[in-house]
């Protein structure tokens, strides 16, 4: 029985990374047709879209009935976010360069709203509507001043875009794939999070700690995303995916749950996990105002610091 589980987990997060990858690639054709900067499409269509298995997987989880599993993909993968795949990624591919911006608004958003879930979490120890609906009301803010930061970078940049002339996209065709990669993701974020609650009954492993393996497996699209990214040169649209992800996750993932359904949230995710995502987004922070870039120095810290929040972890539930 655990064979077959295990062989549909794999294959099932292989049909999420497709159609996740299909749905990047045309929302990003979409992104580039309409002239919206590597930042912003990072943090937006990018984010969002690397997300989704994140999403779809908390979403699922809390309303079977296991929200332990949710609140720990959701976490576990912000974290690995910064600590793993922004660390592996300046690693491998060099100096991530970053501009002022990313830092000062999306890096201090990310931050704020790490904050927020854990200030929530210590009031009521669990999410609930009212987190839920702060939550989607900061995201709606946030999207909004998005906007009128794009409307006013293309107003700069009018004059440059007459002399140039936009590719040609074939926009129904390309909704159309991108329609199809959300529902590729949707059923398969929920025969990930079927394996991996019955995978961890089956072994005795606890259902928080399950959520947090599950994370490595629906954090891949982001991983290839932003090394791929690195490597051609967009910097802003790696880091720009991280960040986004990491805000989509928590106030997207675990906020349009919250006004469905009150989600419990265990005391170690309060003391432990909470603190520790905000003291790494703060560490992300740090290094890129200090020179405006990761450095493969950097990208060591970080991978470091990962390795110390999940040694950590594992001890004090062994």
């Amino acid at each position: 029985m655990w064979i077959v589980l295990i062989i549909l987990l794999v294959l099932s997060i292989l049909g999420v990374l497709k159609a996740a990858d299909i749905f990047v690639n045309n929302l990003s054709d979409l992104g580039t047709f309409f002239g919206v900067s590597d930042v912003v499409l990072g943090v937006t269509a990018s984010a969002i879209g690397t997300s989704l298995p994140e999403f779809g997987s908390a979403m699922i989880a809390i309303l079977t009935g296991n929200p332990d599993v949710g609140v720990g993909t959701v976490i576990g993968a912000n974290m690995w976010n910064i600590g793993g795949i922004l660390g592996i990624t300046a690693l491998v591919t060099g100096p991530i360069l970053s501009q002022k911006v990313t830092i000062k608004r999306d890096g201090l958003m990310a931050l704020g709203t790490a904050v927020i879930l854990l200030a929530f979490l210590v009031i009521f120890h669990e999410i609930n509507i009212i987190a839920g609906l702060v939550l989607l009301t900061a995201y709606g803010i946030y999207t909004y001043f998005l906007i009128e930061g794009q409307k006013k970078e293309n107003r700069q940049q009018e004059p440059e875009k007459k002399k140039t002339h936009r590719p040609s996209l074939n926009i129904a065709k390309t909704v159309l794939y991108a329609l199809l990669g959300v529902i590729g993701l949707a059923v398969g974020c929920h025969i990930i999070v079927y394996c991996a609650v019955e995978l961890s009954a089956i072994f005795c492993i606890p259902a928080m700690f399950a959520g947090i393996i599950l994370a490595f497996g629906t954090t891949s699209p982001e991983f290839f995303t932003v090394i791929t990214s690195a490597r051609k040169g967009l910097d802003n649209l790696a880091l720009g995916t991280v960040l986004g992800s990491n805000i989509f996750n928590i106030m997207i993932g675990l906020g349009v749950p919250a006004i469905l359904a009150t989600v419990p949230v265990d005391q170690f995710v309060i003391t432990y996990d909470g603190p520790a995502l905000i003291l790494i987004t703060i560490l992300l922070l740090l290094l890129l105002y200090r020179g405006n870039k990761l450095s493969r120095k950097e990208g060591l810290i970080l991978i470091g610091s990962y390795v110390l929040y999940i040694s950590l972890r594992t001890f004090m539930h062994l």
